[in-house]
């Protein structure tokens, strides 16, 4: 390293220590938000060093990335894109590549998945031209069962995807069963869940294909960005063409015939030796992150651990703070897990006299951020009144998360105070009802 460099480096860190300061916490002037990142010094000198090497594109970065993260998920391989959205639509767009042959999902085919979610996980079922099957979900866990699952498999079922809720894991060895019995393909959605497990096994090592977000809010943060794992080799290349444009061609960017037969290759309808770097056998996006995003996820995946340690302990401290409060339904780990939490999630009881609305409310003023479960029940959102799906079962429990539901914050950031500030609140409201 340059001397210069280092001492741009060495300024870098000054300056990170200049601009965040601790502060001292102030109860209901504070704010307390519900999910963030947590960035040091080391993330931020790790972003300007990879723009003063001006890696602007994907490469060295990103490569070190990919293993690393594929290691530490128990994945042959991991491809890094531009956000977790991307990873759930690049997951599911590979379950359609003719590269499946018989295998391959056709429009009109179905996808179990749950009605309480996020959007981004139902998406690419609906954009690939399939039918999103929804199941309920339980309080308390706020995941479905392998039950419910089972019953939803009808003749046109041919896959399932499902996210862990909040961090909490689901039923996923008793669900991968299902799948494997009825051959069915299973992506899990593990987004919301990096160094949760089940069973003793990491969460994103039961399915076909797991995806990852790094947006901030997240376990690991890289600004924006996202990851699709799997174990699948042949998977595993579909991904990586339907991310680089749909290319037929594995050659790193800046590389050529990695193959020794970039002129030989003859497919579709095109000439005989028509340069394989511009052969596409998908059809496909460009969606690859940058070596910038590598960079910070690179030092943030060195903290993973701590994360998931203080995520753990800041929800214990709420769950035992809030332990025999009235009317609230909180949370539980599902059974045999040990969740990496994403945030601390209450139900007000359907026969409590108060409304959801008012804690949040009451919350909010005091500078305690809240969210909804996110869109609660998406049969109900606009954007999918008119879609094509099919329902299983009632979805009694996701109206009522629809209507009562919200979760505020466990993430490292937070400390006890935080903690204990917000269980204050929320027994101070309790009390005057």
């Amino acid at each position: 390293m340059s001397e210069t460099k280092a001492r741009i480096l060495d300024q870098v860190r000054e300056y990170h220590l200049e601009k965040e300061p601790s502060e001292e916490f102030v109860p209901g002037v504070s704010e307390i938000w519900p999910s963030g990142a947590v960035l040091e010094p080391a993330d931020r000198v790790a972003l300007v060093e990879a723009a003063l090497d001006m890696r602007i594109a994907a490469g060295t970065s990103t490569r070190k990335f990919e293993s690393r993260f594929a290691r530490y998920m128990k994945r042959r391989k991991a491809h890094l894109v531009n956000s977790g959205s991307s990873a759930n639509l690049l997951a599911m767009s590979a379950l359609t590549s003719p590269h499946l042959e018989d295998r391959r999902l056709q429009p009109g085919d179905e996808v179990i998945t749950v009605a309480a979610g996020f959007p981004t996980t139902v998406n690419p079922i609906l954009q690939n031209g399939l039918i999103p099957v929804f199941v309920d979900v339980e309080l308390k866990t706020y995941n479905t069962t392998a039950e419910r699952i089972k019953a939803a498999v009808g003749p046109r079922t041919r896959a399932i995807m499902v996210a862990h809720a909040l961090g909490n894991p689901f039923e996923v060895a008793e669900v991968a069963q299902i799948a494997e019995e009825n051959d069915l393909f299973l992506i899990e959605d593990n987004c919301d869940a990096v160094g949760s497990t089940y069973n003793g096994q990491l969460t994103g090592t039961y399915g076909d294909l797991t995806t990852v977000s790094f947006y901030p809010a997240h376990h690991l943060t890289m600004g924006e960005g996202g990851c699709v794992l799997t174990s699948n080799l042949a998977l595993a290349r579909i991904v990586e063409s339907l991310r680089d444009w749909g290319r037929d061609c594995w050659c790193e960017p800046g590389e050529s015939d990695r193959c020794f037969k970039r002129f030989q290759y003859q497919l579709g309808t095109l000439p005989a030796g028509y340069d394989h770097k511009y052969i596409y056998s998908h059809i496909g996006y460009n969606l690859k992150a940058t070596d910038l995003q590598a960079a910070l996820g690179l030092t943030q995946l060195d903290k993973v651990d701590d994360f998931t340690a203080a995520r753990r302990r800041n929800w214990q401290r709420l769950r035992e703070g809030l332990e025999g409060v009235p009317h609230l339904i909180l949370p539980e780990a599902t059974l045999g897990s040990e969740p990496s939490w994403f945030g601390f999630v209450i139900t007000v009881d359907p026969d409590a006299p108060f409304k959801r609305k008012e804690l949040v409310n009451f919350l909010e003023e005091r500078k305690i951020g809240t969210r909804n479960l996110f869109a609660g029940n998406l049969t109900r959102q606009p954007a999918y009144v008119d879609a094509p799906h099919r329902i299983v079962g009632d979805l009694t429990n996701s109206d009522i998360i629809t209507e009562q539901t919200f979760w505020i914050g466990v993430y490292p950031g937070l400390t006890d105070e935080h903690t204990d500030y917000m269980v204050s609140s929320i027994r101070e409201f309790l009390a005057g009802r």
